[in-house]
């Protein structure tokens, strides 16, 4: 059965599997473009269906503050900000990093759309293409001569940069939530070093089947094994980024204990967000996996990024 939009409806077996489940990772309005839903409408939705909310990511500006507001207005704990360090905000800024965890923030990204390889991808894009909505506001943010730049987390040599382990220290110091963003390979595993050698205990590595990002399974497992959780989206398959197929093989070999979902929904074309963790939940069923692994990943493992309790 589909709506309206042609979206699947999620079952009631995993609406009710997911429930107490937190989604870490919605782009919600207000936002630089179009969403489906706005923090306030999607707060109460959650609260609806017994999700226990929700992380507000937005690739230019901090959502902290407007995290609180949501909290205060529904009366629940329901959102949780973020910070990515694009350069919009200054890049890798320790500065705003600090003063954002004294105002509550969560989730602390690396860069996503600053990342150096993204950055090329908007230079290479078609003109008059038909290219991603982030894309296309880069482009208007260089047309009004305030071009963003690519914001480096290495230096030359491979090593990481001083400005970035300062940014690591003070997400140690506070104990959030570090993602990785839109960072290559590479970038990758040499930042997750870095983190654990200055004392980041969370560390998500961030849609590890993206295109410009893609990690092998045998990646993924040598990330777990350090310690790293790796977060896969439901947009990733459901856009066709990357297979189902790879979805499941990859969540095999590191396993359910090791994987957190996020939906990474809020386009006006995709889903409804708050079905997002239910959908994942269909298909890993439908897949074969087991109800205490799709409870571990979508809401074990989703609370312990909010900074929950586990329900029993």
């Amino acid at each position: 059965m589909g709506r309206p939009d042609d979206h699947p409806v999620p079952s009631e077996r995993a609406r009710a599997l997911v429930r107490g489940g937190f989604d870490p990772y919605v782009h919600v309005a207000p936002d630089f473009a179009p969403r489906r839903i706005t923090d306030l409408e999607l707060a109460r939705r959650c609260l609806e269906l017994g999700l226990a909310g929700f992380g507000v990511m937005s690739h230019y500006t901090a959502t902290h503050e407007r995290a609180a507001v949501v909290n205060a207005a529904v009366g629940a704990t329901v959102a949780a900000g973020s910070i990515v360090l694009n350069h919009a905000v200054g890049g890798l800024n320790a500065t705003a990093v600090e003063v954002a965890a004294r105002q509550g923030v969560r989730f602390v990204w690396l860069p996503t759309v600053s990342a150096p390889g993204e950055v090329a991808k908007v230079q290479r894009a078609p003109a008059g293409g038909n290219v991603p909505v982030w894309v296309r506001f880069e482009r208007e943010l260089r047309a009004a001569g305030a071009p963003p730049r690519p914001v480096d987390v290495l230096d030359g040599d491979g090593a990481p940069l001083p400005e970035l382990l300062e940014v690591l220290r003070v997400v140690a110091a506070h104990g959030l939530v570090l993602n990785t963003g839109h960072l290559s390979r590479d970038e990758i595993l040499v930042v997750v070093d870095a983190a654990l050698d200055v004392g980041v205990e969370t560390i998500v590595v961030t849609n590890p089947e993206f295109p410009s990002h893609r990690l092998t399974p045998a990646e993924q497992v040598e990330l777990a094994d350090r310690g790293a959780l790796l977060q896969r989206a439901l947009t990733t398959p459901y856009t066709g980024k990357c297979t189902w197929d790879e979805i499941f093989a990859a969540t095999r070999a590191v396993g359910a204990r090791h994987t957190v979902w996020g939906s990474d929904l809020g386009q006006v074309f995709n889903p409804p967000v708050e079905d997002g963790l239910a959908l994942m939940a269909d298909r890993h069923l439908q897949a074969g996996f087991s109800e205490q692994e799709v409870v571990t990943m979508a809401v074990e493992n989703t609370r312990r990024l909010a900074g929950v309790e586990v329900r029993a």
